[in-house]
């Protein structure tokens, strides 16, 4: 299975503040879905809440520590205590993604095979950062870059990284 990331962060790796994105890029939502669907999203508690529903054509695992959360009985939403269950629910699958939140990110970079990020061209203060990608451990595979326009405020860069020796 590979595991992914898929962020979006600022220059200096803001992601998010008061549990909300930073910005508002139609563009790398679009990026986003094309990029995840139809593989399984996994996902803090705070993450899903901040989204507010399961992402539809994906199985969307949420990590929480809280025994008494409850997706609502919303379909296609899996709840598990840990990154380690999610990736055992998941194993049959080709490939997984990450998408949030900070800590998530923080507890599965040790084990992402990819990344693919969206450079915001702003800084700005988040009170969740990602954590600066390790030029010893992936390699920069692809990059596109893109300019603001009349629905994306900000100049944006897609960005693919893959794990040194990853076949």
């Amino acid at each position: 299975m590979i595991v992914s990331i898929i962020v979006a962060t600022s220059l200096n790796n803001a992601i998010g503040k008061n549990n909300q994105l930073l910005w508002h890029l139609p563009a790398d939502l679009k990026f986003f879905k094309t990029t995840t669907m139809g593989c399984p999203v996994i996902m803090g508690r705070k993450t899903f809440q901040s989204i507010g529903r399961a992402l539809p054509g994906r199985t969307n695992v949420v990590v929480t520590r809280d025994e008494n959360f409850n997706a609502d009985n919303q379909f296609g939403i899996i709840v598990v205590s840990s990154i380690d269950e999610a990736l055992v629910k998941l194993h049959v699958e080709k490939e997984v993604f990450i998408i949030g939140g900070g800590e998530i990110y923080n507890q599965t970079i040790g084990m992402a095979d990819k990344i693919y990020r969206t450079v915001v061209n702003t800084e700005i203060d988040g009170d969740v950062y990602f954590s600066d990608i390790n030029s010893d451990a992936f390699n920069l595979v692809w990059e596109e870059k893109h300019e603001a326009d009349e629905k994306n405020k900000y100049d944006y860069t897609y960005q693919k990284f893959e794990r040194i020796g990853l076949l």
